[in-house]
């Protein structure tokens, strides 16, 4: 059973601020973990090894491997939000679809160091599945709103916006597949290149 802690309501925001840097750090602890050995073949006392602490220490934080797996989604998934929410600066669907490109690959790099969460939703309980597919689904249909717009206006050749949006994430996905944080791609060049890419092959220029 994992160890009661101090409800958030009581702790200082010194104490709440320590809490949830420690979280963060178990999350990219277990990210690493997930990138190089797997999420079915990484254990928690891998992820604890690499924060230099005992596998105890994670109940104060979580009750299993797969509530970290979870959070990691949850995290990604926020990331993902706040990256549609900034594409109300841009006046073209162009502009919008390329900054969405580029924020995405930017939260496979950076925010998930390489790690293949897309391909481990399976790994997690019916209902936390239903609730990650759910907001997946809603980004989705998102950008293709974002290319319908675009198909619209003239920006954009008459494509399926379905299979566009397929396209795109499945590319963006396939990142965590070959990507090393250690490697000599850049994240920020890799953004980039990926929206110079995307984008270039559904304009009508």
């Amino acid at each position: 059973m994992a160890p009661s802690r101090m409800p958030g309501s009581l702790a200082s925001p010194h104490v709440r601020a320590k809490r949830t840097r420690r979280r963060t750090e178990i999350l990219h602890a277990a990210l690493r973990a997930f990138r190089e050995r797997g999420y079915h073949a990484t254990t928690l006392d891998d992820i604890a090894e690499r924060l230099g602490v005992g596998k105890t220490a994670l109940y104060h934080y979580f009750p299993d491997k797969e509530a970290i797996l979870f959070a990691c989604h949850q995290e990604s998934l926020a990331e993902l939000d706040r990256i549609l929410r900034g594409t109300r600066r841009y006046a073209s669907a162009t502009e919008r679809l390329a900054y969405v490109i580029r924020e995405h690959v930017r939260v496979m790099t950076d925010t998930l160091e390489g790690s293949p969460l897309a391909f481990e939703v399976p790994a997690l309980a019916p209902e936390r599945q239903d609730t990650i597919i759910a907001a997946r689904d809603r980004y989705e249909r998102a950008l293709r709103r974002m290319i319908t717009d675009g198909i619209a206006a003239g920006e954009f050749r008459k494509v399926e916006p379905k299979i566009a949006v397929f396209a795109i994430l499945g590319a963006i996905n396939w990142i965590a597949r070959w990507y090393r944080p250690e490697g000599t791609i850049h994240a920020a060049e890799l953004g980039e290149q990926f929206a110079e890419h995307l984008v270039g092959g559904l304009t009508c220029g």
